[in-house]
């Protein structure tokens, strides 16, 4: 017999980026667990056929077409998922762009600027109406409620030429800290992931180079690339009541990369 506090069942995630790499394995995941899914991407094509593949397996899913730097568009986005699902449970800050790599005293306030658009500034919009939203139902006597934020092990390994990368995510990790602090009285808990080296697309153009995979393949002990479906589990758990009392953590998926 399964146990019963995995089963997502009645319950819905909101997952930013999450028609593919690390936020599709998720979606997947927890779909599969029985939950109800929208997720947000900012390619209308790449959000079909991520849909598609969702609707494939039976589960109920939805997506919008949501620019997470716009703030406007991110509640209108939330308003909309609210209308199409009655509720959110779990919400997944997983949208993100890598800087260019770039010598930090050429690096431009133009990529400085887009990168944390994206990174900081979106996952602070689409947080902060998921929060409102469940803290709202906690008052009327319905507690709970997941906040995920998809970090990197970049904030910690010290990403030279990747400062504005590396500093969105450091700081999504101090957001979330704060937010379970703040958030616990209304039974939400607040969580950092932090993939390594995953094979998606924004990371293709690395992987490409036989001089990195060189460099970097023979420092994971686990011996390969993450892959998407390395987050299912994760998402899975700490969508589900098992993970109620977990709260303020900075989980590394990394496939041991750090330790090495």
């Amino acid at each position: 017999m399964a146990y019963s506090a995995f089963d997502l069942t009645g319950k819905v995630a909101l997952i930013t980026g999450g028609n593919g790499g690390i936020g599709l394995g998720m979606a997947e995941a927890v779909t599969a667990a029985g939950a109800a899914v929208c997720i947000w991407g900012t390619n209308a094509e790449k959000n079909a056929i991520a849909l598609e593949k969702l609707n494939a397996t039976g589960a109920k899913a939805a997506a919008r077409v949501c620019n997470v730097a716009d703030e406007a568009e991110v509640e209108r986005c939330f308003g909309e998922t609210l209308a199409a699902f009655g509720r959110v449970d779990a919400c997944f800050a997983n949208a993100g762009i890598l800087s260019v790599p770039t010598a930090f005293l050429d690096t431009t306030a133009a990529n400085w600027e887009r990168v944390l658009s994206v990174n900081l500034d979106g996952a602070f919009y689409t947080l902060r109406a998921a929060a409102r939203h469940m803290v709202e139902r906690a008052r009327n006597n319905d507690p709970g409620g997941r906040l995920v934020g998809t970090a990197s092990i970049a904030a910690i390994s010290g990403a030279a030429r990747n400062e504005p990368y590396a500093a969105t995510k450091g700081g999504l990790i101090a957001m979330m800290n704060a937010l379970a602090v703040e958030l616990a009285p209304f039974g939400i808990t607040a969580n950092a992931l932090l993939p390594g080296w995953v094979e998606t697309e924004m990371t293709a153009p690395f992987f490409a180079s036989s001089k990195f995979s060189g460099v970097v393949k023979p420092r994971i002990p686990a011996g390969r690339w993450g892959m998407p479906a390395d987050f299912g589990a994760i998402a899975v758990y700490l969508m589900s009541d098992a993970s109620a009392y977990h709260t303020g953590d900075t989980l590394r998926i990394d496939g041991g990369y750090c330790l090495f």
